[in-house]
């Protein structure tokens, strides 16, 4: 006799469930912050975008502080994955530097990514704040380190690589700011363009 399926999830797939419903309201929360700004937008604008209600999210992430450092957590998370990628990968500092440098700014076109640009130290709460700013911190610490070992190994010109990081940093988490999903080149290219004119300079040889 055939076994009829259980009509009830298992704890896997309540698992599977919610996180999925997580990253919903998650990407939901993140586009409305970037599209209107975080203090224009509501959780109940967010509830409408889902079609739920408002206890819903509140369920999933908490207040609105809460889904805000929620995002500028992935994000970060995200930039400083690709920093730990490249100090791993092959090749000389500055193929390591250049790597990292290309994720940086395709993170930075992206929602989540985005959001950590946009985000002022205001929006967050005294205890997010300190967190949000020391995983800042080891994001720069990163880019330094891919800086200084490039320069050790003579792959990158000598010079400062305090000032360096800063300038990398600047010009790639600009295009937070200007960059149209809706565009002919995809944030791939982009990144590649931005990297090319940073590493190359302006003026000719």
């Amino acid at each position: 006799m055939t076994q009829s399926p259980s009509p009830f999830q298992t704890p896997q797939q309540r698992s599977h469930a919610r996180a999925a419903k997580r990253d919903a309201v998650l990407r939901a929360a993140v586009q409305m912050f970037n599209e209107r700004g975080f203090h224009q937008t509501s959780l109940d604008d967010v509830a409408a975008r889902l079609g739920v209600s408002k206890p819903t999210i509140y369920h999933y992430l908490g207040n609105k502080d809460q889904v805000l450092f929620e995002c500028v957590t992935i994000g970060l998370s995200q930039l400083l994955e690709a920093a730990q990628a490249s100090r791993e990968a092959q090749g000389s500092g500055a193929d390591r530097l250049t790597a990292f440098l290309l994720r940086y700014a395709e993170i930075n076109m992206d929602d989540f990514g985005r959001c950590v640009i946009r985000t002022s130290d205001e929006a967050l709460g005294a205890e997010s704040r300190a967190q949000f700013h020391a995983l800042k911190r080891k994001i720069d610490t990163a880019m330094r380190q891919l800086i200084e070992e490039g320069m050790e190994d003579g792959s990158i010109a000598p010079g400062n690589a305090k000032m360096l990081a800063f300038t990398l940093a600047g010009a790639l988490n600009w295009p937070a700011r200007w960059h149209d999903p809706a565009g002919d080149e995809t944030p791939a290219q982009i990144a590649r363009h931005l990297v090319q004119h940073l590493a190359h300079g302006f003026l000719p040889r």
